[in-house]
């Protein structure tokens, strides 16, 4: 699916120059407002001064249509969660009136805003990192570390794929689609091929499915968070399994207050603590940490 094509089709001309834009990460879609088009280093509005660049409603549904392939019943499980994975790669965020059922999310209706988060492959991008991951027999438990967007889930995705060239066997529990970004069940990122991925399970459950019937050498992970997670962590590390995950943090004093990251710190359970920044110019850097948090790098 050309990405283009998911958008209505009065606004494909106006889209399809900026679309082509190498450093474009999200696009976002409000109703009554003009689309945003959010790049590495600037964000801007298209047709902002004009009546005919702003969303409606019609659009979003035309979109909606595009997106599930007219198939909205068959996306209810995906928009109960918050997002679609589309061909490419790319996934969009839904939002707009939620509908609760027993406390919890059953749906979105009506969508009134989407955010479209461009897959990038920067294939090569962790490169830099892998002198610090790896050691003569395999590699080093690892946490990746930084705000939201940084693009701590492209590197961790590099990573995977180069650990995997050196033929490691790879387990991704690729809970919100991102790394793998299958589309029907083939990933439309390359993982490499030692890889195996586990799509649309929980991290915790799908760590603990991963060691019994995988027999990994590495579980990946995105975005720890839960208890839950940290629990199955702990547990995989205990299993001989070693661990390449990430996790949002501005910087190493806030991971050390983290309730279950504070023992992990004091127990030396992860050996590496990567980094990353951005600069005032953009261009992203990485500092490395040992297991008791001393700088390396």
């Amino acid at each position: 699916m050309e990405l283009l094509t998911i958008f209505p089709v009065r606004m494909r001309g106006r889209l399809k120059g900026f679309l082509k834009r190498n450093d474009l990460e999200e696009i976002r879609v409000r109703i009554g407002q003009a689309i945003e088009m959010i790049c590495a280093k600037e964000s801007f509005f298209l047709d902002a001064d004009g009546q005919e660049g702003r969303v409606t409603i019609e659009d979003i549904g035309e979109m909606l249509n595009y997106i599930s392939q007219y198939s909205l019943y068959a996306y209810r499980d995906k928009i109960r969660q918050g997002f679609v994975t589309v061909e490419g790669g790319h996934r969009i965020g839904l939002c707009g009136s939620a509908v609760m059922e027993h406390g919890e999310v059953a749906g979105i209706s009506p969508v009134s805003f989407l955010n479209i988060r461009i897959a990038h492959e920067k294939c090569g991008c962790a490169e830099e990192l892998l002198p610090w991951v790896c050691h003569a027999y395999g590699i080093y438990h690892t946490l990746l570390i930084s705000k939201p967007g940084i693009g701590k889930t492209t590197f961790l995705r590099d990573l995977i794929r180069l650990l995997s060239k050196n033929h490691l066997k790879i387990s991704v529990v690729d809970e919100r689609c991102e790394l793998a970004a299958c589309y029907r069940g083939i990933p439309q990122n390359d993982l490499g091929p030692t890889t195996d991925v586990l799509e649309g399970c929980t991290k915790a459950a799908g760590m603990m499915l991963l060691l019994r019937v995988m027999s990994p050498d590495v579980i990946a992970v995105d975005e720890l968070g839960k208890k839950d997670d940290f629990a199955a962590v702990e547990e995989a590390c205990l299993s001989g399994c070693k661990i390449l995950a990430t996790l949002h943090a501005d910087n190493l004093t806030q991971v050390q207050k983290k309730p279950y990251l504070e023992k992990w710190v004091k127990q030396n359970l992860f050996e590496r603590y990567i980094l990353l920044l951005r600069d005032e110019s953009g261009e992203r850097r990485f500092q490395v940490f040992d297991g008791n948090l001393e700088r390396l790098c």
